[in-house]
Formats: C-alpha cells, sequence, structure tokens
C-alpha cells in the first residue's frame, strides 16, 4: 500500500522517495513524486542509512511489491529497466515513450488521493490484470499469477487463491504500471509467490 513499515525480510531492491528521516525515525511518507526502484549495489557505492542530508533507503522484496507501492525503475542504476518501463508504458497508453518527469507525475496521481497520504485503489476488470499487479482482497493484498493470486504478508507471499474469472478488481498497482505490465514489462517476482 505504500506504507513504510520495517519487516525482517531481505530485500531484492532498494527504493528512494527522498529524504523521508530525521535522525532515526520516520517523519514523512515521501518527500516528492519521485519514487524510485534501485538495484542494491551499483558501481561499488556505499551508504548508511539514516545519514542526514541523504535519502532514506526503503527496500522491496521483490520488483512486484515496489510497483504496489507505486515506485518504477530507477533511470541510473536500472537504466535497462527502465528503458523497458518506458517503452512498455508507450505501448500498454499508447502514447510516445514518456519522460521521467511524466511518469513521476501521472504515478503520482494514480498512487495518492490528492491532498492526503491515503492511498488510492483503482477498479480494474479482473480479466484485464496482467502477472504481478496486486489486488486488495479484504484487508490482504495479494499478487496476480496467472489463475491464481498469492496473498502478500509481512512474512512475504503466503497461501494462494484462485483468480476470479467477473467483476472488478480493487488494484493496488497503479494503472500505467497495470498498462505496463500489460504490455511485456518482464516484472520481477520472488520465486516464493509461485509455491
Amino acid at each position: 500500500m505504500g506504507d513504510i513499515t520495517a519487516i525482517p525480510l531481505r530485500g531484492a531492491w532498494t527504493g528512494n522517495r527522498g529524504i523521508l528521516h530525521s535522525g532515526h525515525e520516520i517523519v514523512r511518507f515521501h518527500a516528492s513524486d519521485l519514487w524510485i526502484t534501485c538495484a542494491l549495489e551499483f558501481r561499488g557505492r556505499r551508504q548508511e542509512q539514516w545519514q542526514p542530508g541523504h535519502y532514506t533507503f526503503l527496500y522491496f522484496h521483490d520488483e512486484a511489491v515496489s510497483f504496489a507501492a507505486g515506485h518504477r525503475p530507477c533511470a541510473e542504476c536500472r537504466r535497462d529497466s527502465y528503458d523497458a518501463y518506458r517503452a512498455a508504458w508507450a505501448e500498454g497508453l499508447g502514447v510516445d515513450e514518456p519522460s521521467a518527469r511524466q511518469v513521476n507525475r501521472r504515478l503520482h496521481g494514480e498512487r495518492i488521493v490528492a491532498g492526503t497520504h491515503r492511498r488510492r485503489l483503482h477498479q480494474i476488470s479482473w480479466a484485464d490484470l496482467p502477472d504481478g499487479a496486486f489486488v486488495q482482497l479484504g484487508a490482504s493484498p495479494a499478487v496476480v499469477l496467472g489463475d491464481r493470486l498469492v496473498e502478500w504478508t509481512l512474512q512475504g507471499y503466503a497461501r494462494g487463491f484462485a483468480r476470479p474469472v467477473r467483476g472488478k478488481a480493487d488494484v493496488i498497482t497503479p494503472p500505467s504500471t497495470v498498462a505496463v505490465l500489460r504490455a511485456g514489462y518482464p516484472v520481477q517476482i520472488d520465486a516464493s509467490a509461485y509455491r
């Protein structure tokens, strides 16, 4: 849902929403509309968490979780993924390849109710949801994997359910990213979701 929560799972990716901390305390939800998913390692750069004046490191179990939170691939450390995301955005939405600023602005409007920190959910037909999209099932989020939904918990992926074939889902992943996934972007999903 985009909330910042400390859990014991290892992250496959790091994320950046700007400087969110003061000391060792999270004091804001985001600092701008730039929400990116970065590689854990890049050109040997090292940065300690909680450094004054440096962005707050976030971590994501997999890329599907980061996309559900409303992030996109970083244009520096994940250039190939960023280019693939933009190309799939253009194909999925029927537009020219967007700039980073255009992507950031649109995603921000899709992930948060304007003027709040409340998460926006979107109604999308079950039949139109690609693998890697996250939906809200009662109190639990779940990722779409073929004809199944796999529940996400603070311990990682859990039990699976049959995917509904009719009606609409409450979708957590922003609609533009759903279109990116539908256009074939190869989202990374942790292997534990396929058990």
